[in-house]
């Protein structure tokens, strides 16, 4: 009978050992393995069973619904100098550390690829979760895609969005779903090798966990890495690429000066005006002048620029914070330039000079963060491998989604009461005749429009008063075409 019952059941490795019916009348039927079992280290087979305990395991559905069970043994190592004693049953259909068969995985993956279902869906007829479902899908593809190419000499590491925040309810209570991934590039300029892989998560682990799928030979190969200044990827990189050179672009850089400028503007405002800022106050208005390049700024817009520093920074740290960001481009701006190092090490010394005189916490931050990764920031400016391909793809995509053709949900119906549309008011400046005349001898903002760049002892030399743009005091200056002062 119990032969009957294994050949019944069909699954490989496995005997049927008993069937049983619980009180709520569900069968439940218990397992064996019939594999010859040998020791993971020796080889050696056991035969003596050290303790035994039962594995739920999930098995593709038939009639009725059952439970599965897996009566799973700890066996003895017999041989004296093995160092295991006691190992656990293993089997092709079950593998360590997991309860779903390969049959039900395969089934899983099936019903995805070759119907177009959604997971979800997939998932609800087979009693699993959405998670296992994802795996098995992720594990098909693994195998038809095949390990990454070796020829990768210059592997660039960034995070990717793909899609937008998700909050999921669960039995704990609302729970935020993050929809980054780890992207891996090939950066070779001699080729355009494109997307290498993905990996989910933005964490050390996502990227500990795709390297160590690769072969030896692709990860001897590689030479430079480029990444952004996240020590958990540098923390990975570093373990499992040892002989590869860490770069971080200027992008990167770029973006926390940016971001630096930002918190201090919106400090001070809110410091000054007791709010955030608004339309009608100018340093809001022209918070985005802040945000470009010294050298790309128009006559006009300079003269918007000075007015905010003049009117609308009365502790000169909005003006202090631009000017570290215009250093820290001046320093960068030599990659394109080919500086000596003579000349890199005296731009540096500079932007280290001005943060420690400015004392502005967002500036030190920065300072402190360009000090930590200047081997991997010197590294680029010698070697010029950047993550801008992995920057293009990833705007590909997102355009990609923004442009996909969606259902309106009933809350994004038109409704047959709109609103009246708020005209929106244009700010104008009132001071745009004003002139400004810059110090030619200070090293912060005169030489940065010149592209010149002073030296280390004459920043010393040069006090932080020198920073303070120069107004005309005329009245025929002053006045505003409005007639206002």
């Amino acid at each position: 009978m119990e032969q009957a019952t294994s050949l019944l059941y069909d699954l490989d490795g496995f005997t049927v050992a008993q069937v049983a019916v619980n009180p709520l009348g569900i069968r439940v039927l218990v397992l064996q393995c019939v594999q010859a079992q040998g020791c993971p280290d020796c080889g050696v087979l056991a035969g003596r069973v050290h303790s035994r305990r039962e594995m739920a395991v999930r098995d593709l559905p038939f009639g009725r619904p059952w439970v599965v069970r897996w009566d799973k043994r700890r066996l003895f190592c017999d041989v004296r100098r093995c160092p295991r004693r006691t190992f656990v049953e293993r089997s092709t259909q079950l593998g360590p550390r997991q309860r779903l068969t390969g049959r039900l995985r395969a089934a899983l993956e099936r019903a995805v690829s070759a119907s177009r279902r959604a997971a979800s869906d997939v998932a609800r007829e087979y009693t699993v979760s959405w998670w296992s479902v994802n795996q098995a899908l992720v594990a098909a593809a693994a195998r038809v895609c095949g390990p990454a190419p070796t020829g990768v000499r210059m592997l660039g590491v960034d995070e990717t969005r793909a899609r937008s925040v998700r909050w999921l309810l669960s039995e704990a209570g609302w729970r935020r779903s993050d929809p980054w991934m780890t992207s891996f590039v090939d950066l070779d300029p001699a080729h355009r090798g494109g997307l290498v892989g993905l990996a989910p998560g933005r964490s050390g682990a996502s990227v500990r966990g795709w390297l160590a799928l690769q072969s030896q030979a692709f990860r001897d190969r590689i030479e430079v890495v480029a990444i952004d200044p996240s020590a958990p990827f540098a923390r990975a990189l570093r373990e499992l690429l040892p002989n590869a050179t860490m770069v971080v672009d200027h992008w990167h850089l770029h973006r926390l000066a940016n971001l630096m400028l930002t918190e201090v503007r919106q400090r001070v405002t809110h410091e000054q005006l007791g709010h955030r800022g608004r339309k009608t106050d100018d340093v809001w208005a022209y918070r985005r002048l802040l945000l470009r390049a010294g050298e790309r700024l128009s006559a006009r817009q300079k003269r918007r620029l000075h007015h905010t520093f003049r009117h609308h920074d009365p502790t000169r740290e909005i003006i202090d914070a631009w000017a570290g960001k215009q250093l820290l481009r001046h320093l960068l701006a030599q990659i394109d330039g080919g500086a000596r190092p003579y000349e890199t090490r005296e731009r540096l010394e500079v932007f280290y000079v001005h943060a420690a005189r400015a004392a502005i916490p967002e500036l030190t931050r920065l300072a402190t963060t360009v000090k930590t990764w200047w081997p991997a920031v010197e590294a680029f400016l010698r070697l010029r491998v950047t993550n801008a391909s992995d920057r293009g793809l990833q705007h590909q995509h997102q355009t990609h989604q923004a442009n996909r053709p969606r259902v309106s949900q009933p809350s994004q119906l038109p409704t047959p009461y709109s609103a009246r549309q708020r005209s929106s008011r244009r700010v104008t400046n009132p001071f745009g005749t004003v002139g400004f005349t810059l110090h030619r001898e200070e090293p912060v903002i005169g030489a940065l429009e010149r592209g010149e760049c002073a030296s280390a002892t004459s920043s010393r030399r040069t006090s932080s008063s020198t920073l303070r743009p120069t107004v005309d005091q005329s009245p025929e200056t002053l006045r505003s075409p409005s007639g206002r002062r």
